[in-house]
């Protein structure tokens, strides 16, 4: 059963000389509930608009996008609540809080709609974190952190709420080819284990590999 179903999705951006920068064209593509699919492309294809649209943080020019059988892009859609309760957000930057600790980071999300987190969340935070084999860094601060250690606490944040579909953009953009194997394992055991549907863009071969299916993204199609 299809989770993602996207029908003549197009997104075009004024050029600056009154004209349209075609990004993309229509695209069409179906992701089964349970599947890890990666998406490649070169620099500057559409991948993280794409990602953007399929994560309701854009909205399509034109097309249909369903999500689990719901149109997202239908007037009145509350996208803000979907994107807290369906959809977790893996980021090439982490974007973690220094502030706060590494639990404290993985827990930030379940702010949303509460003032603080619930024992269930804090056990289901440490199941995740046991799961990524981060466990011993619960209580440090990201500064102390390795890139690796710091890609895992994204990963557990971007899945603390539980979402049907995990966005993962250039996951392993900004590590060292040990790490960024280490993340892309790591996405196909989540993906396993938890039975999270995973759509990831890439442009590496390697980490591409992880997915069940591999579409490539060129001239605003997906091929």
């Amino acid at each position: 059963m299809a989770l993602i179903r996207l029908k003549d999705i197009q997104k075009s951006y004024p050029d600056g000389e009154n004209r349209r920068n075609y990004v993309l064209r229509g695209v069409n593509m179906e992701v089964g509930k349970g599947e890890f699919a990666a998406i490649k492309g070169a620099s500057g294809s559409g991948k993280t608009t794409l990602l953007s649209i399929l994560g309701t943080l854009l909205v399509a020019d034109g097309g249909s996008y369903l999500l689990d059988g719901a149109e997202m892009t239908a007037p009145g859609i509350d996208c803000r609540r979907i994107r807290n309760r369906l959809i977790g957000f893996v980021f090439q930057d982490h974007r973690l809080l220094p502030q706060y600790t590494a639990m404290e980071n993985i827990l930030l999300p379940t702010l949303a709609h509460s003032a603080k987190a619930g024992a269930e969340e804090i056990e289901y935070a440490r199941r995740l974190m046991a799961l990524t084999r981060i466990e011993k860094v619960a209580n440090q601060y990201p500064h102390t952190l390795s890139g690796g250690e710091a890609s895992r606490v994204a990963v557990c944040r971007a899945l603390i709420m539980k979402p049907l579909l995990l966005l993962a953009d250039e996951p392993t953009g900004q590590l060292d080819r040990e790490n960024a194997g280490h993340i892309a394992s790591l996405l196909s055991e989540v993906n396993g284990s938890l039975l999270t549907t995973i759509v990831m863009v890439t442009h590496s071969d390697e980490t591409s590999a992880a997915a069940h299916r591999i579409l490539t993204l060129k001239d605003g199609l997906l091929l």
